[in-house]
């Protein structure tokens, strides 16, 4: 039966730790992997556009010995067709689906039609890879997940579930400092799970940020939507809403600097603030690179 990463929540909690602890030794030693994917290959299907999401998957399966096909959905038959047809033909050709979808309704048909796996690069409700990075990154630091706290401060989104979800499998504590929900993001399943745990802290109080080992944000308004002149009015609202919660210094006066963590793409001055992003304690640029390493553990995973 073929395996989808759809959602962390999805994945047990063993496989999580395991595609971390893989992560970590094909970050130290790529060349043992050189042709682990010999022969396969990544179709990389984007509604929705990508710097990070592109680069790592296209170099990571051929770092593996594979090779990715790259589709734009718009300019595919995915975009005037039933989507489950299109799945089923192009898994006729492919060893593996990266798909990088708005609405994750359209990206659970994608994954019900096809015949290989699917990952999801990202959707409205959901961002696996990320979480899987931003797993990574703490993890090099820490070691062990029991004892590091995260906070998140910003919107509720698909980044936020995919860190609850996390959390909820390794045993993270986190602080989700979250003043207003994405619309389509929310998952009632997901929270439930999450007020049960005892891991997890939902507030509204900036301050409890100053608990954590890692501090999160990202973007308030979706990269879809920040130059779309429909979205104007909203944008306009949802930063002057936000702007309180900035990510800044003063957050932090008196004790040192938690680590500083971003998904990116950054916005300096709205989530966070620009003297934050390059400060010695920051590990954007790590979380980033961490992309590509996990994400060849990803594929590794479901391909051997």
């Amino acid at each position: 039966m073929k395996k989808d990463v759809i959602s962390l929540q999805h994945l047990p909690a063993a496989d999580i730790i395991h595609l971390i602890k893989q992560a970590v030794e094909m970050k130290k030693e790529p060349d043992k992997y050189t042709n682990a994917l010999s022969g396969r290959v990544l179709l990389m299907l984007f509604q929705k556009t990508s710097t990070r999401t592109r680069l790592s998957f296209e170099l990571g399966i051929g770092q593996l010995g594979g090779r990715a096909v790259m589709m734009d959905w718009q300019s595919s038959n995915f975009a005037i067709s039933p989507i489950r047809y299109e799945a089923k033909y192009v898994s006729r050709h492919v060893d593996l689906i990266m798909a990088r979808l708005i609405k994750h309704e359209q990206l659970l048909e994608l994954a019900a039609g096809a015949d290989v796996p699917v990952i999801n690069g990202c959707c409205n409700r959901y961002h696996p890879t990320q979480g899987l990075a931003d797993l990574l990154t703490i993890y090099e630091k820490t070691g062990d997940f029991s004892r590091a706290t995260l906070a998140y401060i910003g919107i509720h989104n698909n980044v936020a579930n995919s860190l609850v979800a996390g959390a909820l499998k390794t045993g993270l504590r986190l602080i989700l400092i979250t003043p207003e929900v994405n619309p389509g993001s929310w998952d009632a399943d997901l929270m439930a799970a999450a007020a049960r745990s005892g891991l997890i802290e939902v507030t509204a109080d900036l301050q409890k940020a100053r608990e954590a080992d890692f501090v999160y944000t990202d973007t308030w308004v979706d990269m879809e939507n920040f130059h779309n002149p429909a979205y104007a009015e909203e944008k306009e609202r949802r930063l002057k809403m936000m702007m309180p919660y900035q990510m800044r210094a003063e957050i932090f006066a008196g004790r040192e600097l938690p680590y500083i963590m971003h998904d990116m793409p950054i916005h300096p001055g709205l989530e966070i603030e620009a003297g934050l992003i390059e400060a010695p304690t920051s590990v954007i640029y790590e979380q980033a690179e961490n992309r590509l390493h996990v994400e060849k553990s990803l594929m590794l995973y479901l391909l051997s």
